[in-house]
């Protein structure tokens, strides 16, 4: 049995990776951004951690205070928004909720024997502009800016991988998903999208059990090439602790 934190759990692919993980008989903690939507939560009796990903006080404050997981799925992330908007900490919020917020929450807690993290397949058209990667100074297109997001979410992971050679630290597409980030026209239910992310969480298959790979539907892809790129990796890393004011550990 595993103990496995899913972010962003309260709904969706989330929700759904909750509740296989618990039919399989693990211990999972859900997240929700707020009190309510934890009070609201589909799985009574399941446990439940609070804080507002768009928020870096509370981002930093569940890194510190979680607690120890053998798993953490980054599923948490936020679609593309219609125009450029900042959080209360002055950062550009795609990037924050759906980069930085698991930059943080991975170097503020104990290391796991195994992170996930969730990508989208637009990540092929995403670009790594690490001059710009709020989108300060260039024109603002939400589903660019999405796409980038994604694209840096695979590149965390392959440099958490490289960082940390003793966790299993794997991207994941799950798919055009019909939720409400993926809209009712989406091709794949709920299942489908988070099969893929359990059986890299629990299984002891040998093709589950590696890293720094990308995934959707267990198999394993190539990603955006500038993923791989380690100048891309390390770049982002240390925008990323700069703007947080939080190291990755060695």
């Amino acid at each position: 049995m595993a103990r496995v934190l899913v972010t962003g759990s309260t709904d969706g692919i989330g929700l759904e990776t909750a509740e296989q993980l618990l039919r399989l008989g693990h211990d999972v903690v859900l997240h929700a951004r707020s009190a309510e939507r934890a009070a609201a939560a589909g799985l009574p009796g399941v446990p439940v951690v609070v804080g507002d990903l768009a928020s870096l006080a509370e981002t930093k404050a569940l890194g510190r205070d979680a607690g120890q997981f053998d798993v953490v799925v980054h599923n948490a992330g936020i679609g593309g928004q219609d125009e450029r908007r900042t959080t209360g900490d002055g950062l550009e919020r795609t990037f924050q909720v759906n980069v930085l917020a698991p930059y943080v929450l991975t170097a503020l807690m104990p290391k796991p024997a195994r992170l996930v993290y969730l990508t989208s397949g637009l990540e092929s058209v995403g670009v790594a502009d690490l001059d710009d990667l709020q989108y300060e100074r260039k024109p603002w297109h939400g589903m660019q800016a999405y796409s980038d997001s994604k694209l840096h979410d695979v590149a965390l992971a392959f440099a958490v991988a490289r960082r940390w050679p003793q966790v299993r630290s794997n991207a994941v597409d799950p798919g055009w998903i019909r939720t409400k980030l993926g809209g009712p026209s989406a091709t794949d239910g709920l299942p489908e999208g988070a099969e893929t992310q359990v059986w890299l969480a629990t299984s002891d298959d040998p093709a589950a059990t590696v890293t720094a790979r990308y995934f959707k539907r267990r198999t394993d892809l190539k990603a955006n090439p500038a993923a791989y790129d380690r100048s891309v990796q390390d770049g982002l890393l240390a925008a990323c602790a700069s703007l947080s004011g939080v190291q990755l550990p060695e």
